[in-house]
């Protein structure tokens, strides 16, 4: 295969991940919704590590452990944002809140998203 074809065989890919990201959304909609209802917390630590840990023991590579674990990191951050514009109660405007609040007591709120926390972990 030439260089084309890996492009497009990248595109297809490409797609079918927008479409499993957009599924995996939809479950953290309803989760959202779910934890709006009993009062549970959008930000659960133990859960998001049980995740990461989930996904890299199903890793063959290439993707190192680490690179697995910052691409999920930053999955769910989107995901909580999701939930948290989910939880907002029904007779309020919803708006989705801002992502560089997406975890409390988080060292990179303060800093622009683009930044990240992965950019932040390779500065060390």
């Amino acid at each position: 295969m030439d260089i084309s074809d890996w492009r497009k065989k990248i595109d297809e890919l490409d797609r079918k991940l927008a479409a499993l990201l957009n599924e995996r959304a939809a479950a953290a909609v309803e989760i959202g919704r779910l934890k709006r209802n009993t009062s549970l917390p959008v930000y659960e630590p133990e859960r998001e590590r049980a995740v990461i840990e989930n996904v890299q023991r199903s890793n063959n590579g290439p993707l190192a452990q680490r690179d697995l674990a910052q691409i999920y990191e930053r999955i769910m951050d989107v995901m909580r944002s999701i939930q948290r514009h989910e939880i907002v109660p029904d007779s309020e405007p919803a708006a989705r809140v801002p992502e560089t609040d997406s975890k409390p007591d988080s060292k990179s709120d303060l800093k622009p998203k683009i930044t990240g926390r992965a950019i932040e972990r390779r500065k060390r």
